[in-house]
């Protein structure tokens, strides 16, 4: 992924917004209705639907058996529900196991790899779609949504994942000159909060001795200068703040 972007970028020109994968997700309106959405810009609101329903798929995974605490651990940590365990020979081992697709596209295959050294291998199958209380988890910079940084996900685990790619992108967004809040929110409700804080020019440099009032009166009127800024500035936000969803 990291190649193509690189290519599309240097060889054409493009300047390209990465978002976290998506699945296909299913609505059951109030009326019996079934309405499918594919991005989290596609989410009605809550009380427009009666239940929200996304797929789960069988995931069977062949390790050597010194690894299965660590997979185990990985699949549970993934809202996975543990189900069967095969001893193919000495060495050899099946795990068996459900979870949310949503869960295992994004980087499920890298870290089983991490976890097993690179010894184990994947594989699944679509199951069913199954209900979950689901939410959509935005990002707001200097208070404006960024669509391009919203996800769905479960409501237990919003708050944990909205306080890490918070604090992730207060590392990855550079510092302006006014200070930039990094926001958290399902619906209206602010979740976790994160500040870049501003960069500080040493406005009194060129300043020798004298009343400490001059001093006061260059700091009041850089002070002045960065609420007029907060006010009408904006903050761009580097390719590598979309690529934090996809390496969380």
């Amino acid at each position: 992924m990291d190649i193509v972007q690189e290519r599309l970028t240097r060889e054409y020109g493009l300047d390209l917004v990465l978002t976290a994968p998506s699945v296909e997700y299913k609505l059951k309106m109030k009326n019996g209705s079934i309405k499918s959405i594919h991005t989290p810009s596609q989410l009605l609101d809550p009380s427009a639907f009666a239940t929200m329903e996304e797929p789960w798929v069988l995931v069977e995974v062949l390790t050597p058996q010194k690894y299965i605490g660590g997979i185990l651990e990985l699949v549970t940590g993934r809202r996975g529900i543990y189900k069967n365990l095969d001893y193919l020979s000495d060495e050899r081992v099946l795990i068996s196991a459900e979870m949310p697709l949503a869960q295992m596209i994004i980087d499920f295959y890298d870290k089983l790899k991490s976890v097993s050294s690179g010894y184990a291998s994947l594989n699944y199958e679509f199951l069913d779609f199954r209900e979950a209380d689901l939410v959509k988890l935005d990002l707001l910079v200097a208070g404006e949504l960024v669509d391009a940084l919203s996800m769905i996900v479960h409501r237990l685990t919003a708050e944990k994942e909205g306080r890490a790619l918070a604090e992730k992108l207060k590392s990855l967004i550079p510092r302006q000159q006014f200070e930039i809040a990094i926001q958290a929110a399902i619906g209206g409700k602010i979740i976790a909060r994160e500040t870049i804080p501003a960069m500080r020019k040493d406005v009194t440099k060129g300043l020798y001795g004298g009343d400490v009032t001059r001093k006061m009166k260059l700091l009041e009127k850089q002070k002045k200068g960065k609420k007029r800024m907060k006010r009408v500035g904006s903050v761009d936000i580097p390719q590598e703040a979309f690529l934090a969803i996809l390496k969380k």
